[in-house]
């Protein structure tokens, strides 16, 4: 590639908009700061997103024709300089696709989407640079790179990848190919996006359809006496399906939460499966989870297939054994239909009304010890304490909502880091629950660049005459979310790119935090009767710990069918016989042979996250979980408050990132190679 070729690109996608000088902005643009300085995202206007792009791009541009203006290559003036610039336009693009998911500002939003897209162009045309690359090649042939030890090392073979995965290896017209299929990839994954957190769609029910649903449910979506508006989100779906009496109430909602967005976003599916599959096909693999999963630790789908296959093995009779009681339970209920069948739409309510039955636990009741704020107290004490950090809470911060809240981290007095809390529902903004690095640990020549991140979450809203209310599921979520954001928060090493870890590991970090809330003494330092201050009661907590493994079998096998849909979409793809997307749902079922969960009609694949922004990932969830099990094994031996097991946890594990060896890491933390039974043991399926 020409000198002048990148150089050129950047120009045309700045053409036509104002380029502006850090002199200009510094002070004028709230989003563009000094070291560790909060943005002041209060004030951030639609103009302000646009010009901090503008700006990260002319500097990123400059920096650029430095790295190819390099006459001998080190490590310092080619790696360091892509890393630095790498982290410029990350940062950027994360503040643009978090204020596109949050922001109420619709032109603020607007201005996120084309940010973080242009961004993710100039991102693609850095790691598309012919000359940079051959100028890391040459450096991994000097004696330099021989003296390389540990994460730099790391760090420079991981970079020569990621450069070979962005197509640099290509021929030019290979190369504009690969661009092409990239951006209408950004493109169509943006729209899609879009579509779902926007969808708008309500249940209108009548008290007769209403019975069962919790009192202060039914008043919060009440618009006429006997008449509920419930719209179609995450925050109303485990409320609706397992509370609900009316079968055809549970039908209802089951149908139009499995069909959001479904006009506009099955389409679009298509067009990102096959577009997938043509990328993976240019850069020289059989398919799109071949190529999407060399960097992670499964490495291959042979690897993912055999772990799936092993798991539905391990759980399948327990899944229909599950069934059968489920199926059993409804069979009492409706006496008149001696041959009623368990539907997608009844496993919720009837394991709810086992749990209600056969252990005395009423999950809706349970809300009332599980008030938000005290929730978060408990929790942030739990986390202070194990991993030997302070939590402070600052005052009148600059935020994009009134109800975001922001925190700073520190040890020992110094800074750590910095974490938003937006925690409910609102129109237009993302649906689901993400732990969402905005900055990520680097050192810089004027002082180490604190992580920031925010907690995204969609928990139940509080009312005018309750505060919000967590059901056990809701402060799982919660606990697992937050340990995203203390895994953000852990690391100190020396390059941002090496702050996460490979994305097949990642979830364990956070997996491994749940289990604190099936301990009685940590549960009962925060669970307490938000109107009278009652702890929650041990035997209630007992029958709930009796009945954590009911329908444990069918649990893994829904999460099962889930990582094959995902593993089918992208592995076995053919593009002269496209799957229809709605069929396949039917094959899963029929070859996992527990129960038939497909509803015609419905579509889940147009409203699911992870599918769109996240390919290739849903087996991380129970692959992470066996890891999350086994750490937690030296927890429940040292104790979970113990400080000493747990900033030792923080050092080798939260703070590691890619700078070694994860499994090597895990082993030290161990003690012992890592192993299932842990997690095996968790669902009762030894």
């Amino acid at each position: 590639m020409k000198l002048h070729y990148i150089t050129l690109s950047l120009c045309f996608l700045l053409a036509g908009k104002n380029s502006l000088t850090a002199a200009d902005n510094t002070v004028k643009n709230p989003l563009i700061t000094e070291l560790n300085v909060p943005i002041d995202y209060s004030k951030a206007r639609a103009e302000d997103v646009e010009a901090y792009v503008n700006y990260t791009i002319s500097e990123v541009t400059s920096g650029i024709s430095s790295i190819h203006h390099q006459q001998a290559e080190t490590f310092e003036n080619i790696f360091a300089a892509v890393e630095d610039l790498n982290t410029k336009i990350s940062i950027a693009y994360n503040n643009c696709h978090m204020l596109y998911w949050v922001s109420p500002d619709s032109l603020v939003r607007e201005k996120g989407l084309e940010g973080f897209q242009l961004l993710d162009s100039i991102s693609t045309l850095i790691f598309t640079d012919k000359v940079i690359y051959q100028k890391m090649l040459r450096f991994k042939s000097s004696d330099g790179y021989k003296t390389l030890k540990a994460n730099r090392k790391i760090l420079v073979d991981d970079m020569i990848q990621n450069f070979e995965r962005t197509g640099v290896n290509l021929n030019d017209a290979q190369l504009e190919v690969y661009k092409t299929l990239d951006k209408e990839i950004s493109q169509l994954s943006s729209a899609y996006s879009e579509n779902m957190n926007t969808s708008r769609d309500i249940l209108t029910l009548d008290e007769e359809g209403a019975k069962g649903l919790p009192d202060a449910f039914k008043e919060t979506y009440k618009v006429a006496p006997g008449k509920f508006e419930i719209p179609i989100i995450n925050a109303t779906n485990e409320p609706v399906m397992a509370n609900a009496v009316s079968e055809a109430t549970r039908k209802a909602y089951f149908i139009k939460f499995n069909n959001r967005a479904a006009d506009k976003n099955l389409s679009i599916l298509d067009s990102l499966v096959k577009k997938r599959d043509q990328l993976a096909k240019l850069m020289g693999y059989p398919t799109y989870a071949t190529f999407n999963l060399v960097p992670k630790m499964a490495k291959n789908p042979q690897t993912v297939w055999k772990f799936i296959n092993d798991l539905v093995s391990l759980s399948k009779e327990k899944a229909k054994q599950d069934v059968k009681q489920l199926e059993a339970e409804k069979k009492k209920e409706v006496k008149k239909k001696k041959n009623a069948k368990l539907q997608p739409w009844d496993v919720a309510y009837y394991k709810n009304q086992i749990l209600k039955k056969e252990y005395q636990v009423n999950k809706e009741a349970l809300r009332a010890y599980f008030p938000m704020q005290e929730c978060l107290k408990g929790m942030f004490e739990i986390y202070q304490q194990l991993l030997g950090l302070e939590f402070k809470k600052v005052s009148n911060p600059s935020v994009w909502h009134e109800e975001v809240e922001l925190y700073e981290v520190f040890e020992n007095g110094k800074l750590k880091g910095r974490f938003y809390l937006d925690l409910f529902p609102r129109p237009n903004k993302e649906t689901w629950f993400y732990g969402v690095p905005l900055t990520q640990g680097k050192a810089t020549p004027d002082g180490y660049e604190v992580p920031v991140s925010m907690l995204l979450g969609n928990f139940t809203r509080p009312t005018k005459s309750q505060p919000s209310l967590l059901s056990q599921r809701e402060l799982n979520t919660l606990f697992h979310e937050f340990g995203h954001i203390v895994n953000e928060m852990a690391y100190h090493g020396e390059f941002s790119s090496q702050a996460n870890s490979k994305s097949d590991f990642v979830e364990s970090m956070s997996q491994l935090f749940e289990n604190w809330i099936w301990d009685y003494d940590i549960l009962s330092s925060f669970a307490k009767h938000y109107q009278t201050g009652e702890v929650l009661p041990k035997a209630t907590f007992d029958k709930l710990l009796k009945a954590k493994n009911l329908s444990s079998g069918l649990n893994v096998i829904g999460s099962l069918r889930n990582c094959m849909y995902d593993m089918n979409l992208y592995d076995r793809y053919n593009p002269s016989k496209p799957l229809n997307t709605d069929k396949l749902w039917q094959n899963v079922d029929k070859q996992l042979g527990v129960i038939k969960s497909y509803v015609p009609g419905t579509h889940k694949q147009a409203a699911w996250i992870h599918i769109n922004t996240h390919p290739v990932y849903m087996y991380g969830y129970l692959w992470s979980e066996v890891y999350a099990q086994d750490m937690f094994t030296l927890f429940e031996k040292n104790g979970l408050r113990d400080t000493k097991t747990g900033v030792r946890y923080r050092e080798l594990i939260l703070a590691n990132g890619r700078q070694r060896d994860i499994l090597e890491a895990v082993q030290e933390f161990l003690g012992r190679p890592s192993d299932n039974k842990a997690y095996i043991k968790s669902l009762g399926l030894e």
